[in-house]
């Protein structure tokens, strides 16, 4: 049994049959995890004689007969930027709490109520506020597949050591494409659900009109296991919403004839010739699973960027204010040079975005999403860069060089909108990957679309690292 290979699903099947048991699995995790950091730079700290102790236990609990959960003695790990009790998250910067935690962050309790144990906390961009993987204070991130790319950000962690078949899973954060670059990047497959789907206390905020947590994985089904035990209303999180939760796993093999995906050609051609070609092939693919082409026109995409990258500047901004006039210096050049542009926006042009942003969703799901059910995308506009061409700091040509990298990402954050990343068919291509943006809630539907996708492009592991 190739341990490395299996999904969430896969391995608590095995676990709770006894066909392996949770320290084996846990062990093995830990050994790749070395491994991978090594090369990688993908891990904060690690939690290594907690997680083999919770092993121990949930394997006894096993062994006794007694009922466990749906994730029992499977090894995760999720981005430095949860709390957790009696832990100092390090949110991959210079400056971060001054105190433990008092208590778990409630994703972080929910996973770990269903028997899941966590074993590292995962690099980040500093702050989240990068998507490239670049972080001038505890390194930058290596992509697993190519260690000179880009892993994409600012869930590098997450998406590296899943990539690398450390963990089948793992929680990121995504303020403006932050799930679905580094999910992209390293050929998984990441889920930003609609905002307010998911409980963000407890987590570091960044931008919290734009902010959403939400699960990478190899497999979809994974994805749609964690979205079933994470999303829901939680009270420490008065924005959460109350809708109530689908059965995401028990729905993820419901047929998708006839959905409808939205493909608006004068958008995605403003991608690389490659990836144009690559997103036809995807699509391609959902024609085959029983999904329909049909042609649309989405709303003026450079102007609903715009208006969120009002909102994501003068939060980010009105966050860190404070902390960037005293100590300045500690921040990395790259995020302090992004952070001081939301000083120099008005008010007003702030206090616009936010208001058009109910309007402006009734018109996309009017107009866009009145002749469909959901749009294709590409996450990257271009192939996937080398850390040394995004290596920029500070200079004249950040905003540029950040801009073209986010091109299709943030207007979904922007309207609230789900967003499903998976990848293409590799072939003899570096990683990469589409997205599939959706109406608000519509997770479900999205999940089993990316199954029938993973049907034919399965997920993969980047065995050459560990």
């Amino acid at each position: 049994m190739d341990l490395k290979t299996l999904s969430a699903v896969e391995l608590a099947e095995a676990i709770r049959t006894r066909k392996v048991s949770s320290v084996e699995v846990v062990q093995d995790a830990l050994n790749r995890l070395k491994a991978v950091h090594e090369k990688c730079n993908a891990v904060v700290s690690t939690d290594t004689e907690e997680a083999l102790a919770a092993a121990k236990e949930i394997d006894a609990a096993i062994a006794s007969g007694a009922q466990v959960g749906p994730l029992a003695g499977v090894p995760l790990a999720h981005k430095d930027m949860f709390d957790r009790a009696g832990k100092i998250p390090s949110w991959g910067a210079r400056i971060r709490r001054e105190k433990p935690c008092n208590e778990d962050n409630p994703l972080l309790a929910r996973l770990k109520a269903a028997g899941s144990i966590q074993i590292a906390a995962l690099h980040m961009t500093e702050f989240a506020f990068g998507p490239t993987g670049h972080n001038y204070v505890i390194g930058h991130a290596r992509n697993p597949w190519d260690l000179s790319r880009i892993p994409g950000g600012s869930s590098s962690g997450s998406a590296i050591c899943v990539a690398a078949g450390v963990v089948p899973a793992a929680l990121g954060s995504d303020t403006a494409g932050s799930l679905r670059l580094p999910a992209a990047a390293c050929n998984v497959t990441s889920l930003k659900p609609t905002w307010s789907r998911v409980s963000r206390a407890g987590a570091m905020p960044l931008s919290p009109s734009l902010d959403c947590v939400g699960p990478i994985a190899r497999d979809v089904r994974d994805l749609a296991l964690i979205m079933s035990l994470i999303a829901g209303h939680d009270p420490r999180d008065g924005s959460s919403s109350r809708r109530p939760v689908p059965d995401y796993l028990g729905l993820i093999d419901q047929p998708v004839d006839g959905i409808r995906i939205g493909v608006d050609e004068r958008l995605i051609g403003e991608a690389h010739p490659e990836v144009q070609q690559r997103l036809e092939g995807a699509m391609k693919i959902l024609e085959r699973a029983g999904a329909k082409r049909v042609s649309v026109r989405f709303q003026d995409w450079r102007a609903l960027d715009h208006m969120g990258q009002i909102l994501q500047l003068c939060e980010v901004a009105s966050e860190h204010g404070p902390y960037l006039r005293k100590r300045g210096a500690d921040y990395g050049p790259q995020v302090r040079a992004r952070m001081e542009f939301g000083h120099f926006i008005p008010g007003s042009d702030y206090v616009t975005a936010l208001r058009a942003r109910g309007t402006i969703l009734s018109r996309v799901l009017t107009e866009t999403f009145g002749n469909c059910d959901m749009v294709i995308l590409p996450t990257f506009a271009d192939p996937l860069p080398t850390i040394d061409e995004l290596d920029v700091g500070g200079g004249p040509q950040l905003m540029n060089a950040i801009g073209r990298v986010i091109l299709y990402t943030r207007p979904a954050n922007y309207l609230g909108l789900p967003a499903l990343t998976l990848p293409y068919p590799r072939e003899s291509y570096l990683p990469n990957g589409f997205q599939i943006v959706g109406r608000p809630f519509d997770e479900a539907r999205m999940l089993a679309v990316g199954r029938a996708y993973q049907r034919e492009v399965p997920g993969e592991v980047a065995a050459n690292i560990a």
